[in-house]
């Protein structure tokens, strides 16, 4: 085996058959790790996201956005019984020890290349235990190492007014900002609320910040939010909610459902968001809290997000 930091493979490895990804996270809950990758293709990457969910029984859930892969995986080990076409690469075991996330990424041919050299040249690696090397008809074999993270979402709502502003580019602007400033910003969800509520400014939308963070971050990054709000905000109806970790509960999964059909309160959203274990901030304000909850309800299924309900 051999051990190399990201900054060795790209002095090794210079040729035209490496495509180094840009950037690979792990966030961890329990047994459970998300792991991000931002791929060097777009579309192309799709073969890897089919590929992981047929070859490999830890791979829980895999998604594409752009060139972004988000695969949910568990921890432990698989067989993956690597064959040409069908089951060509995939993830053999996941493990979490002390502060680092290790996957042992294998594959064949092209694959296998992916699986260390290009993986291993990604922002976010601490190194790369390179068993196989790969390419032509060789399986590569590779444990990617990564920082131990976790993830937290910001629910956001109630920035602006009937005459200006728009929460959505607010809080992305936010998020954009956070991002100059190290933090791990990794996605922004629109969310369609209610959209009959007589107080709404137009579209009736709340919005979903995602970030992963490591461990002493949190705090910081929620008074950072608060901070940019309260200096941004056009309401005076401004409110967060906070989710640590990779679950959504099921009564806030319910609870944002709801709020996209029907008018809600903010005593029902202090008291589900007690239940799910969700703290609620108000910014300038408590009116926000209902929307900003009901953001993180719904903000891993986008398509139930946007829905409209008449």
């Amino acid at each position: 085996m051999e051990i190399l930091t990201p900054e060795d493979l790209k002095d090794k490895f210079q040729d035209p058959w490496i495509a180094p990804y840009e950037k690979v996270i792990t966030m961890v809950d329990d047994q459970i790790v998300e792991l991000v990758e931002y791929h060097p293709c777009v579309s192309g990457s799709q073969w890897m996201i089919y590929q992981y969910q047929h070859s490999s029984d830890l791979v829980l859930n895999a998604k594409r956005d752009g060139n972004k892969h988000t695969f949910l995986v568990k921890v432990g080990k698989s067989n993956l019984g690597l064959k040409p076409s069908l089951h060509a690469a995939g993830i053999e075991e996941v493990s979490v020890d002390g502060d680092e996330v290790k996957i042992v990424h294998a594959g064949l041919a092209g694959a296998g290349v992916g699986a260390a050299m290009c993986r291993g040249m990604a922002e976010g690696v601490k190194r790369v235990e390179l068993q196989d090397v790969g390419g032509g008809s060789k399986v590569g074999r590779a444990t990617v190492v990564t920082p131990r993270m976790e993830k937290i979402v910001i629910g956001i709502d109630d920035t602006d007014t009937k005459d200006e502003g728009a929460t959505w580019t607010l809080a992305h602007n936010i998020g954009a900002e956070l991002a100059k400033q190290g933090y791990n910003y990794l996605d922004h969800i629109t969310v369609q609320l209610y959209p009959h509520n007589p107080n709404k400014t137009q579209n009736c939308v709340a919005i979903a910040l995602v970030f992963a963070v490591n461990s002493g971050e949190k705090d910081a990054l929620v008074q950072r939010v608060v901070d940019l709000l309260r200096e941004k905000t056009l309401s005076d109806k401004t409110a967060i909610a906070i989710l640590k970790g990779l679950n959504v509960p099921d009564e806030l999964k319910e609870y944002g459902k709801s709020a996209k059909r029907s008018m809600l309160t903010v005593e029902e959203a202090e008291k589900v968001a007690k239940n799910a274990g969700v703290e609620l901030v108000e910014v300038t304000g408590s009116q926000g809290k209902i929307g900003a909850l009901a953001a993180l309800g719904v903000y891993n299924d986008i398509e139930e997000a946007v829905k409209v309900y008449y």
